[in-house]
């Protein structure tokens, strides 16, 4: 299944972008999901219908849904108290109703993730269009499945589990503590789940499409965003600048503000790491129903480009060491910085860092060098002889 995600800076009109984009793909035949991130019905105020954790028909072939976050915690909530009832009784605990429970901050998120990773395993469906929250919150949200997969890696190495069947000898030894069974399967039900999302995150299908009003501000996030999901290995398939004004305004005091938006989308266009531009015009009134997001034309689901190869591992035939080729698209040379922690890669460029671990042959060798050039940044690995077979 393909997967659009939708995101932008805030206020520059992402969830009616998604609305009209999922339209579109609907009526040139693609069964389709529109998904919203929003708490308040932003989405269904588009579409002209009333959407939440059911799904709903919004037009022929188009169905929306919106989780319900504060529901979704409170049932797992509960569902984790109920399986661990034995232990809470042994302790006195007191039993939280389902009255009290109030929702804690990331809960919207895990909700979210939950929703994409259903909706991507049914079948019901040709395309989801995701719309997700600002750029800097959606990447921060689509980097969560790796991130906690990373951590449960590290708290509860796999290769524990192996020595659970020797827990009643080495329960007789001391200072070997063993954690609990359920722990680890708790742990293991918690990665399959965000390895099922991380898995639609990752897909060749899934792209990247970004909403911005054109303008300073609008071009300075764009490339911002662009850095951020090359960081995360997300193909930004184009970018919709949105709320164009006409080349002449019946307002001439509106003139100058049409100058300034030709001027941006001109650079984007002129971007190298920006493929495609596409322009939506000002209606002169907020969208609102089936035939407003259709007078918008919006680009429906299209052929999703190739995905970005991130990173390219290659070996270099002058001197034999190898090189890494992460695709860094906008990033500037003074807010990229390169850690090697153990045996992973910390990459960061701006205000996104990503964690990577490295493949075996790379552990054996240390970081002989890099460097950034034309929206590129290439490691280079050197073999550690110590590390290496010696030959005879």
């Amino acid at each position: 299944m393909r997967t659009i995600l939708i995101t932008g800076p805030g206020g520059s009109g992402r969830t009616t972008v998604a609305a009209a984009t999922a339209l579109a793909a609907a009526r040139e035949g693609a069964r389709t999901l529109v998904l919203g991130a929003d708490r308040t019905d932003t989405l269904g105020a588009a579409l002209g219908v009333r959407t939440g954790p059911e799904p709903v028909t919004a037009a022929p072939g188009l169905t929306a849904l919106r989780p319900d976050p504060d529901a979704d915690f409170r049932a797992a909530l509960l569902s984790l108290q109920d399986r661990a009832a034995t232990a809470l009784d042994l302790l006195g605990s007191a039993r939280l109703e389902d009255e009290e429970l109030t929702p804690l901050p990331g809960a919207g998120e895990l909700s979210l993730l939950r929703a994409l990773r259903e909706a991507a395993t049914a079948d019901a469906y040709d395309l989801l269009v995701l719309d997700l929250p600002p750029a800097a919150q959606a990447l921060a949200l689509l980097a969560l499945p790796e991130e906690l997969r990373r951590y449960l890696r590290r708290l509860l190495p796999p290769e524990r589990q192996a020595a659970r069947a020797l827990r009643p000898v080495l329960g007789r030894l001391a200072g070997v503590p063993m954690p609990a069974e359920r722990l680890y399967e708790t742990a293991a039900r918690w990665d399959l789940e965000l390895a099922a999302a991380e898995a639609v995150v990752n897909d060749p299908g899934t792209t990247v499409r970004l909403v911005a009003e054109p303008g300073p501000a609008g071009l300075d996030a764009v490339r911002d965003a662009v850095t951020g999901c090359a960081l995360r290995g997300l193909r930004v398939e184009g970018v919709i600048a949105n709320r164009v004004l006409p080349d002449d305004p019946a307002d001439a005091r509106l003139a100058g503000l049409a100058a300034q938006q030709r001027k941006a989308v001109d650079e984007w266009r002129a971007a190298s790491e920006v493929d495609v531009v596409d322009v939506v015009a000002h209606l002169g009134r907020d969208p609102r129903g089936a035939d407003d997001l259709a007078a918008l034309a919006v680009p429906g689901a299209g052929d999703a480009p190739g995905p970005v190869r991130w990173p390219v591992r290659d070996r270099l035939a002058d001197d034999g060491v190898l090189v890494w080729h992460i695709p860094l698209p906008g990033a500037v040379r003074g807010e990229v910085e390169l850690v090697r922690r153990g045996d992973e890669l910390v990459v960061a460029a701006g205000r996104f860092r990503r964690v990577v671990p490295l493949p075996s042959v790379l552990r054996r060798c240390t970081v002989d060098g890099a460097a950034l050039r034309e929206g590129e940044l290439t490691v280079r690995f050197a073999p550690d002889p110590e590390l290496w077979p010696r030959e005879r």
